[in-house]
């Protein structure tokens, strides 16, 4: 009995870890709003089902299945949670306490601990509370992005913004991966990925010209407001004298065009344009038909 009211204890912990840090992160396909109204229904399920059974297992239960809905709602799986509590000062008209929390846990590839303070000050009229200090922890990663994102998450003592780019990152990498897969597969003569499906960028060779390639460069950037977007650029490389015949500086434009067709197109259907372009012998494909095959990208891009 005593094993099993531990184990409630520690879900409990948990479940009140990932609401905390994710009260603004919307699901996808959900907003705002909704997703705060799924916390509210999940709150009062707890309550009544407290009132009206004593049994541990049930709630144990019960814990668990909530865990797995918030794990799933925010994309982070929080493996370890602690959190102390300490009284600073009282007064008469005020008191104020600091909230240690601990955190480890990951989101799809990318582990992370995370430790917080959290200053309560509680006065008559109301309870205001304040991150004063964060520390993030991660291990090594191929993402260089990463670093310079969490340096800023720091500095600013932003949690949310942390734990809601860090899901948003983490999708786009997984899009990528699933789009230069897509095209290795479909033109495996043609594309070329170094570093296999984790490259950051893809080759496109022509069997017609040799020594003509084009250059996928992909990364995914994370600005100073915590907004991830993927960022796309073609290169090229071709021969001297190929360079001397373009009258005209269609290679000399080639980046920029790129650039206008990814924003008209979207990124699954101006890469399939691309290709196409370059391996004439490819079979047609439709827009929407290149997109389904490819994957939706995160937020509909």
């Amino acid at each position: 009995m005593a094993a099993e009211q531990a184990e409630v204890r520690a879900l409990e912990a948990e479940i009140a870890a990932l609401k905390r840090a994710f009260e603004e992160l919307p699901a996808r396909g959900q907003d705002a709003a909704g997703v705060q109204k799924l916390f509210q229904e999940i709150d009062q399920s707890d309550s009544e089902g407290w009132e009206s059974s004593k049994d541990l297992r049930s709630n144990l239960g019960h814990l668990e299945s909530e865990l797995l809905f918030l794990n799933t709602l925010t994309g982070i799986n929080i493996r370890k949670y602690s959190k102390k509590t300490e009284n600073l000062m009282s007064t008469e008209m005020t008191e104020k306490g600091i909230q240690r929390h601990k955190l480890s846990g990951n989101c799809q590839m990318i582990t992370f601990q995370v430790e917080f303070q959290i200053l309560e000050v509680q006065t008559k009229e109301n309870l205001s509370t304040v991150i004063t200090d964060l520390n993030i922890i991660m291990e090594s990663t191929t993402y260089p992005e990463l670093s310079e994102f969490v340096s800023r998450a720091e500095e600013r003592r932003a949690l949310f913004m942390f734990f809601r780019s860090l899901h948003c990152f983490v999708e786009w990498c997984e899009y990528q991966k699933r789009t230069f897969k897509h095209f290795k597969e479909k033109y495996p003569e043609a594309v070329h990925l170094s570093e296999g499906a984790s490259s950051s960028h893809m080759g496109i060779r022509s069997a017609s010209q040799p020594g003509f390639e084009l250059v996928i460069v992909w990364r995914v950037h994370i600005d100073a407001e915590g907004k991830v977007l993927p960022k796309l650029d073609l290169l090229t490389q071709v021969p001297q004298r190929a360079l001397e015949l373009d009258e005209k500086g269609v290679i000399e434009m080639a980046p920029a065009s790129f650039r206008v067709l990814l924003g008209v197109l979207g990124i699954e259907v101006a890469l399939e344009s691309l290709l196409r372009v370059v391996c004439t012998e490819a079979e047609p494909m439709l827009p929407n038909r290149a997109a389904q095959e490819a994957g939706a990208a995160p937020g509909g891009v």
